[in-house]
């Protein structure tokens, strides 16, 4: 048993401060998809002479994607992946920071 809590109270902030890489990916793309999926679902149903011409933009960075119920799954995939490789890399990089305070920290300890 460690007598000073000092050390434990480091290790636990390290771990704390650290992200779940896979699952902050997955939470950032279900996110986005569901944006795209009820955006254009939210047209659809709306209706009207022109259809989200704003957001059939996307079709020109998602290929396949249209403002129809069809499109809006497309649109649910390519925002997943999309958003899912964003917060997966922001994730890993933020973890990377922290390695690198802890390490520094470590040093100036000793």
């Amino acid at each position: 048993m460690i007598s000073n809590g000092e050390p434990q109270l480091d290790l636990a902030s390290a771990e704390l401060l650290r992200l779940n890489a896979f699952i902050t990916g997955i939470v950032s793309g279900v996110t986005a998809g569901l944006a795209v999926f009820i955006a254009t679902n939210w047209l659809v149903l709306k209706g009207g002479v022109v259809v989200g011409p704003h957001l059939s933009l996307l079709g020109q960075y998602f290929v396949g994607y249209t403002v129809s119920f069809g499109g809006s799954l497309i649109g649910f995939g390519y925002g997943f992946a999309c958003a899912f490789l964003v917060g997966y890399f922001v994730a890993r990089v933020y973890n990377w920071l922290v390695d690198l305070r802890e390490s520094h920290r470590a040093k100036s300890n000793t």
